[in-house]
């Protein structure tokens, strides 16, 4: 597993952690294709695992990525990464080892940061992807105008909840990548 593009491309993320699912070079390389550029974005990957999409996005110039991710070993063999990238020292690159819904309650409490970008890749196996959704968008952690990509088996595509609206769906095998947008207003987000 390499990163694509960018600052680090060609650089070596190292195995798979046993347990973890990565998103594969081709969705990887698609999904970066159909963002654009995240050049200075904010970005939260939840459910990191190896931290594929959030390193992809730093080498193509996103200004910070936060990981979450609950698994002590999976955030360790993380962690490894992001040394070996040489990357542990730089402000840029945060780490928490946290349950998802927790971090992201931690997360609002940071008013100065708001993410731009949000990966959300739960276990397929994962029955609280909706529940996961509604926590980030009533949590204030938006800016205006954020994407958030779920990534999902075919078989279990994201319905369309309340407050965000599904913008796109493209599908690579059985993986689902779903784009959603929030359709509150922060002032909105504040009031729940």
């Amino acid at each position: 597993m390499r990163i694509i593009s960018g600052t680090l491309r060609g650089r070596d993320l190292g195995s798979v952690p046993k347990g973890v699912r990565p998103t594969t070079d081709r969705v990887r390389e698609s999904l970066f294709s159909a963002l654009g550029s995240v050049e200075g974005l904010t970005v939260l990957d939840l459910f990191a695992g190896t931290g594929a999409l959030g390193f992809e996005a730093y080498s193509r110039g996103a200004s910070k990525v936060v990981y979450v991710e609950r698994s002590r070993a999976v955030a360790r063999a993380l962690k490894e990464r992001i040394e070996k990238l040489g990357l542990s020292e730089d402000p840029g690159i945060e780490l928490y080892v946290i349950d998802a819904t927790k971090g992201i309650t931690r997360l609002a409490n940071r008013a100065e940061l708001l993410f731009d970008l949000v990966f959300l890749d739960p276990p397929y196996a994962e029955a609280d992807r909706e529940a996961f959704l509604e926590t980030l968008f009533a949590a204030g952690i938006l800016s205006e105008g954020a994407r958030v990509v779920v990534e999902g088996p075919t078989r279990h595509p994201v319905r369309p909840l309340s407050g965000m609206r599904i913008v796109d769906e493209r599908r690579y095998g059985e993986t689902l990548l779903t784009w959603l947008v929030s359709t509150r207003s922060k002032q909105d987000a504040e009031q729940e």
